[in-house]
């Protein structure tokens, strides 16, 4: 295998170098280093410019979504499932005088609008303790003290949520 076939294999281990190399963000000799390639750093370096060079721009489209909190939600019974908002595993989620709150767009929204979120709350230092996402509805369930922030996350991230390439352009 070529050093910049094995160069592409190891940055597609790394989905956030992914973004960067598109963003061109990136300091290629420290990416370089970082990666688990054998060779010459400057090889690699090169051969992450002509990779980026490649990639299509990232590029940001904001969501059409409406954003609403929801406080007071429990952790049900999985039994209870009258006013289930959000149903992972064993974990069971809905109305009530609970310790939690929890944030609902509806509209656009998909698993790349929820990775978007999740990576936000992330950086805000915001727990979440459960999400998902399916039809036109993301959940995303936080301690009750979170829900500000979280509310202010769930919205800044889908005011610009990446858009990514298809698998061809990569």
């Amino acid at each position: 295998m070529s050093l910049a076939a094995e160069t592409r294999r190891a940055v597609a281990k790394h989905p956030f170098l992914v973004s960067a190399l598109r963003a061109s963000v990136v300091n290629y000799t420290a990416a370089a280093r970082f990666l688990d390639v054998e060779g010459d750093v400057d090889a690699i370096a090169t051969a992450l410019r002509r990779y980026a060079a490649e990639l299509p721009d990232y590029d940001r489209e904001p969501r059409d979504v409406r954003v609403r909190m929801e406080r007071g939600v429990d952790e049900l019974e999985p039994a209870d499932r009258d006013d289930v908002s959000l149903a992972v595993g064993n974990g069971v989620f809905g109305a009530g005088s609970g310790e939690f709150t929890e944030i609902v767009a509806t509209g656009t929204v998909d698993g790349r609008a929820l990775a978007a979120v999740l990576e936000r709350l992330a950086v805000d230092d915001v727990d979440v303790v459960a999400a998902g996402v399916a039809a036109d509805t993301l959940v995303v369930v936080v301690e009750r003290l979170e829900g500000a922030s979280a509310l202010r996350g769930v919205e800044d991230a889908l005011d610009g949520v990446p858009v990514e390439p298809s698998a061809q352009q990569i």
